[in-house]
């Protein structure tokens, strides 16, 4: 069985912004491939992400295990009961644009039934600026199908112009 990707929606960012929303997402796929390659307005900012059905979901119903490491030191870190996904909770992000890469993998998102699962990898290219990787996994606590989803800075903090979200559906054929 060979796995196709279709491209669902990218944005490449004019100016700064403080969200990115994905909204109206097919359920036709099997899995959703989430990649985010840029720059943030303050170093060690953190990335954070909300899922939901038509609107996100702001309750404490978000959960996950991270691993991460700068190649002389790592550790983990575990949150339960969130309101939200904070993705680079631990390798911070540097404020030079394509610095930063997130990948993450939401299985199943369409399945109304179980909660929902995602796997992300994290990584910072900057020698000066919070450099490292992690990787974690996520939890959903809801069985609501996933077709909106956001990003968000922490604070103030904001996407630098020219980074790059791009959503991918992967279908089995």
């Amino acid at each position: 069985m060979t796995a196709t990707y279709d491209c669902i929606a990218t944005t490449t960012l004019t100016t700064t912004a403080t969200e990115i929303d994905f909204t109206s997402i097919s359920g036709s796929y099997t899995d959703l491939v989430l990649v985010m390659n840029g720059g943030m307005s303050r170093n060690g900012a953190a990335f954070l992400m909300r899922v939901g059905n038509n609107s996100v979901d702001t309750g404490n119903n978000y959960s996950e295990t991270d691993l991460y490491g700068n190649g002389t030191s790592a550790g983990s870190n575990r949150v339960t009961n969130s309101s939200v996904w904070n993705i680079f909770s631990n390798v911070g992000s540097s404020t030079t644009t394509g610095e930063n890469t997130f990948i993450l993998n939401i299985m199943n998102y369409s399945n109304a039934t179980t909660y929902k699962t995602a796997i992300g990898r994290a990584s910072n290219a900057s020698s000066s600026n919070y450099p490292g990787a992690a990787a974690a996994v996520f939890l959903w606590r809801s069985t609501s199908a996933i077709n909106t989803i956001k990003l968000l800075r922490q604070s103030t903090d904001t996407f630098n112009s020219g980074s790059t979200f791009s959503l991918y559906g992967i279908k089995s054929e």
